[in-house]
C-alpha cells in the first residue's frame, strides 16, 4: 500500500502544523488509504496491526468534522481498555493543539464520576471513552449523542472478547441514524460482521496486508529456558542488553507482582501494572514510566493495548500468551513509527506450542538465543566498568586524587596493583547478584539440542495448545520416576539434603543443582529417593565431600541447602506393623505406625503414641493394604 505526506491528504493547515510538530511528515499505510476516505464522510472498515498509526488516521478526520464553535459532542471514540482511551486521548490532544477551541474528554470506568460530570458540562467536543462507562454516562443522561457526527470504535474485536457487545450495540442503537461510522478491528469474526451489516452504509474496508504483521523493525528472538530459572535468565538478559528501558509481559497479577518484586530486590528500578490497581494509581505509574524515572515496567495484557511509550528499548515476554495477537500487541510497544527495536520470549516446556503458532501468526521463524552465561556477565560487566572509566578520564569530569593515590604508590604497591584493586572494589558494588542455576551446566546446556516444533500438541492446530486446566498430558513425556539405578554399587555414600517433596524437588533438579554447583560429570551421581522433607542421594564415595562442599548453601527450588552425609535409605518391606519410621514412642506410648503395614495391625505412616501425656495407637497405614 503507497504511502503519502501529510501535505498530499488534503489536511487543514492547524493539522498540518500539529503533524510537524510531532516529527512526521510521511504518512503510514493506513493513514494513507483511510484519512482521505474519512474526509468524504464515508463509513469505514478499517483492519491494521498495533503500532501502525490508526489513532491518527481515525483521530484527524475526527478533528476536521468538529464545529469549533459549538459545545456539544460531535464525535464519539469508543476503546476496549482504559489505558488505550487515556492514549487515544492524548493523541487527539496533540493533533488538535492548533485547532483552537476543540476539546476532548476521556471517560472510563476507575475515574471520579464528579470530575467527568464537570468535564461534561464544559462541553467537548470529542469523548473517548470505554462502552460501560459512557453507557452509565448515556443513561443518566449527562451524555447527549443528539448531534453526533462521527462514532469510532478501536480495536472492536477486543471489545466484543471483553464482553462489551451487548454495551456497543446499546450505544449504537442511541447515536443518530445519519451520522459516519468508523471501526477499527485487528481481525472480523462473525460477531463484527453482524455489527458492520447491522451499524454501517456502504462501508470502504481498508485493510492492511497479513505480511504487516512481521513486524521488520523487531528483532524477535527466544530463549529455552526451565521454568524455575526465567527469573534468574530475565536478569541476566536485561544485564547483558544493558536495558534502560523495557517492559516485561507476564501472564497473571501474581506473576507480575512477583516479577516485580524480584527485580526490585536485585536492584532494578522497577514497577508493575495490572487490573488490580487503582485508575489512579496505574496513571502514576504510567507516568513515572513516561518520565523515565522506571527502567523497567511488568504488566499483563491489559497494557499491552494501548500503551503508547516512545522510544522503548526491548519487550519482553516472561510467558508467552496463548493468543497469537495478544503477541503482536506485546511487542507492537517496540519498533515504533519506524524505529527499531528488540522482543526476547522466555520459552519452557509447554509454552513450545503457542511459540509455534506465534510464528505462524506473524509469518516469522524467531532466531533461538542462549542462556547468558556467567562469564558473558562478568564479561558484559568489565567492559561496561572500563567504557565508564574511560569516558570520564576523557571528559575530565573528576576530581583529582593525588594525594590518596601517592599514599598507595609509597606503601610499595605498583599502579597497576592500585588500579586493579580499585576496579575490583567497584566492579563487586555495581554488579548484580547472580544465582547458578541448572542452565549453567555445560554438559547439559551444550547436548541439549534446539526444540523440534514437531509432534508438538497445539504446534499443527490439531490440539491447541491449551490453558493448563484444560490441556491433557502429553503422550511423550515420560512418568516423572525416580532416577534409576547408576553403576556405583553399594560403596556409594548417600548424602541428606534438607529438602523434598514439599517443595516440589524433582530428580532432575537434584542432579542438574549436584552437578551445576561442583562441575563434576552427573555420572558421579546414582540413586535419588525424594521423600516428602527431605532427599537422599548416593553419590561416588570419592566426589562425596567436594559435592557437600559446593552444595551446602546453594539454592534448590526456592530454598538454600544444607547437606550432611546421610544413612542408606530403609526398605519399605522391612518394617513390622506397628514399628514407626522415625523413632522411639512419644512419652512411653506405643511407636508410630508402621511405613507400609496394613491397616488393621496398626500400620501407619508418622503417627505415634500417646501425644501430651494421653495414651495412643498406631496411626493408620500409608500406602498400607485396606484389609
Amino acid at each position: 500500500m503507497s504511502q503519502k505526506l501529510f501535505s498530499e491528504l488534503g489536511l487543514s493547515p492547524e493539522i498540518l502544523q500539529a503533524v510537524e510538530r510531532m516529527g512526521f511528515e510521511q504518512a503510514s499505510p493506513i493513514q494513507s488509504a483511510a484519512i482521505p476516505a474519512l474526509l468524504t464522510g464515508r463509513d469505514m472498515i478499517g483492519q491494521s496491526q498495533t503500532g501502525s498509526g490508526k489513532t491518527a488516521a481515525f483521530g484527524i478526520p475526527a478533528i476536521e468534522c468538529v464545529d469549533a464553535s459549538e459545545a456539544f459532542i460531535q464525535v464519539l471514540i469508543m476503546c476496549p481498555t482504559r489505558e488505550l482511551a487515556s492514549q487515544v486521548a492524548e493523541e487527539i490532544a496533540k493533533l488538535a493543539s492548533f485547532k483552537k477551541g476543540v476539546r476532548e474528554l476521556p471517560i472510563y470506568g476507575g475515574a471520579s464520576y464528579d470530575r467527568q460530570f464537570r468535564g461534561l458540562r464544559s462541553g467537548p467536543q470529542i469523548v473517548i471513552g470505554t462502552p460501560g462507562r459512557l453507557l452509565d454516562h448515556i443513561n443518566s443522561g449527562a451524555i447527549k449523542l443528539d448531534k453526533l457526527k462521527m462514532v469510532i470504535m478501536d480495536e472492536a474485536d477486543r471489545m466484543l472478547d471483553m464482553g462489551f457487545r451487548d454495551d456497543l450495540e446499546k450505544i449504537l442503537e442511541a447515536v443518530p441514524e445519519q451520522r459516519q461510522t468508523v471501526l477499527f478491528s485487528a481481525t472480523i469474526p462473525p460477531g463484527i460482521r453482524k455489527m458492520i451489516e447491522r451499524f454501517t452504509n456502504d462501508a470502504v474496508q481498508i485493510k492492511i496486508e497479513a505480511t504487516a504483521l512481521t513486524v521488520p523493525n523487531i528483532e524477535q528472538s527466544y530463549v529455552e529456558v526451565d521454568f524455575r530459572s526465567k527469573t534468574e535468565v530475565l536478569c541476566r538478559l536485561l544485564d547483558v542488553h544493558d536495558v534502560k528501558y523495557g517492559i516485561i509481559f507476564g501472564f497473571t497479577k501474581i506473576q507480575v507482582d512477583e516479577v516485580t518484586e524480584a527485580l526490585i530486590a536485585r536492584g532494578y528500578t522497577a514497577d508493575k501494572l495490572h487490573g488490580d490497581m487503582t485508575q489512579p494509581l496505574r496513571e502514576r505509574v504510567m507516568k513515572r514510566f513516561r518520565d523515565r524515572q522506571v527502567e523497567l515496567l511488568v504488566a499483563t495484557d491489559v497494557a499491552a493495548r494501548g500503551l503508547d511509550v516512545d522510544d522503548l528499548e526491548i519487550v519482553f515476554n516472561y510467558e508467552l500468551p496463548y493468543d497469537p495477537e495478544d503477541y503482536v500487541h506485546r511487542i507492537g510497544r517496540t519498533g515504533r513509527a519506524g524505529k527499531s527495536g528488540k522482543a526476547i520470549s522466555l520459552v519452557a516446556g509447554r509454552e513450545f506450542g503457542r511459540l509455534q503458532q506465534v510464528n505462524r501468526f506473524t509469518k516469522t521463524q524467531m532466531a533461538r538465543i542462549t542462556v547468558p552465561k556467567m562469564e558473558d556477565l562478568e564479561n558484559r560487566h568489565a567492559t561496561r566498568l572500563v567504557d565508564n572509566v574511560r569516558s570520564t578520564l576523557e571528559s575530565r569530569d573528576y576530581k583529582p586524587q593525588d594525594a590518596l593515590v601517592d599514599d598507595l604508590l609509597q606503601s610499595g604497591h605498583t599502579p597497576s596493583e592500585v588500579i586493579s584493586a580499585l576496579l575490583h572494589l567497584l566492579a563487586a558494588e555495581v554488579v548484580r547478584p547472580v544465582e547458578r542455576i541448572k542452565e549453567d551446566n555445560v554438559q547439559q546446556r551444550d547436548a541439549r539440542p534446539a526444540r523440534s516444533f514437531e509432534n508438538i500438541p497445539g504446534a499443527s492446530g490439531g490440539e491447541r495448545d491449551r490453558p493448563p486446566f484444560e490441556r491433557r498430558e502429553r503422550t511423550e513425556r515420560p512418568p516423572r520416576s525416580e532416577r534409576p539405578a547408576s553403576p556405583i554399587d553399594e560403596t556409594g555414600t548417600w548424602l541428606r539434603i534438607n529438602v523434598g517433596k514439599n517443595v516440589g524437588v524433582l530428580p532432575k533438579d537434584v542432579v542438574g543443582c549436584l552437578a551445576g554447583e561442583s562441575g563434576l560429570d552427573s555420572s558421579v551421581i546414582g540413586q535419588i529417593q525424594i521423600l516428602p522433607t527431605i532427599t537422599l542421594v548416593q553419590v561416588a564415595a570419592e566426589s562425596a565431600e567436594h559435592l557437600l562442599t559446593s552444595i551446602n548453601g546453594a539454592r534448590m527450588c526456592g530454598r538454600t541447602i544444607g547437606a550432611s552425609v546421610g544413612s542408606p535409605p530403609k526398605p519399605m518391606g522391612d518394617r513390622p506393623p506397628g514399628v514407626g519410621y522415625g523413632g522411639p514412642p512419644r512419652r512411653e506410648g506405643g511407636g508410630g505406625g508402621g511405613f507400609g503395614g496394613p491397616r488393621r495391625e496398626g500400620g501407619g505412616y508418622g503417627a505415634g503414641g500417646p501425644r501430651y501425656g494421653k495414651p495412643g495407637g498406631g496411626g493408620g497405614g500409608y500406602r498400607g493394604n485396606r484389609d
